[in-house]
């Protein structure tokens, strides 16, 4: 899930109370939202403070519609479920957005990866695992993006 609003894609984060972007107010009806709320405390604790405040600050009408359709569903549906801890859902991400040539969400759910308590060991096997089921092109991206993320800091 991007920084930027972007059009179809995840990382397009959703927006929080009533949020404004030229004057519009957005996102009335949150507050009373259950599902969205979790969402918001799932999507923080895995992205953290800092991604989830710009996320919120780039959103735009348009894309807000969206964004709280990720939030609600993807982080406060999903991620809360009861079948799978934050961790086992971190490989399973990352073995997708590397399968599907994600790559723009990559990043972001590395990071969340290392949140969730995997280590770079650990990431390298998802991807080299990945490699084999998915193609080796993917996984090198992936390596590429996951190693600028590791060097971050």
């Amino acid at each position: 899930m991007t920084d930027e609003p972007q059009v179809a894609t995840t990382q397009g984060e959703a927006t929080q109370g009533a949020a404004t972007q030229g004057g519009a107010q957005r996102g009335a009806d949150q507050g009373t939202d259950e599902l969205y709320e979790r969402g918001m405390e799932v999507r923080r604790a895995v992205l953290g403070d800092a991604h989830v405040d710009r996320a919120i600050a780039n959103t735009t009408d348009f894309t807000a519609p969206f964004q709280e359709f990720i939030t609600r569903y993807a982080w406060g549906s999903v991620w809360t479920r009861d079948g799978l801890d934050r961790r086992t859902r971190s490989v399973i991400t990352l073995s997708v957005l590397t399968a599907l040539g994600r790559e723009q969400e990559i990043a972001m759910h590395v990071r969340a990866a290392l949140t969730n308590g995997l280590s770079q060991a650990e990431i390298a096997e998802i991807l080299i695992h990945t490699a084999v089921y998915a193609g080796v092109p993917a996984s090198n991206a992936a390596f590429a993006i996951a190693q600028r993320v590791f060097e971050e800091g």
